[in-house]
């Protein structure tokens, strides 16, 4: 009975505590962030090229448009090749075989007059001009 004022401060003080702890977290918190939706993602359609080399057929070779070859270097092995290329009114810049020269596009093959590109899985041909060929 001589602890009974003891065990009830006790909990008083346990239970003033939490309370004053929960108010000072409602009173200080910060505001809620605003919630946005992630931006939607526009997939390109599927090419039917790329459908078709599922099923054993061979892709065609399709002309790339806003890719241009300014020139070649043909070695004699042919991951020694490299093709100058010109990115969308970029510098040309060199890019050797199964380089990465834009997301998605690679080059799989460098021929003395054009360059095979694969662009996620369809082959596109980038010629040389004829002024160039020429030469």
């Amino acid at each position: 009975m001589k602890r009974t004022p003891l065990i009830t401060s006790f909990i008083l003080f346990i239970t003033l505590c939490a309370s004053t702890a929960y108010w000072a977290m409602q009173l200080f918190k910060p505001g809620q962030r605003a919630i946005a939706a992630p931006p939607q993602t526009i997939q390109a359609e599927p090419s039917l090229d790329a459908a078709a080399s599922l099923f054993g057929s061979h892709a065609t070779a399709t002309v790339a448009s806003n890719i241009q070859l300014k020139g070649v270097v043909v070695g004699n092995n042919p991951n020694e090749s490299v093709a100058i290329l010109l990115l969308s009114g970029k510098p040309a810049q060199s890019f050797r075989k199964d380089s990465e020269i834009a997301p998605g596009i690679a080059i799989k093959d460098i021929h003395n007059d054009y360059v095979l590109l694969s662009e996620n899985g369809v082959l596109k041909q980038v010629k040389l001009p004829d002024a160039i060929r020429k030469k």
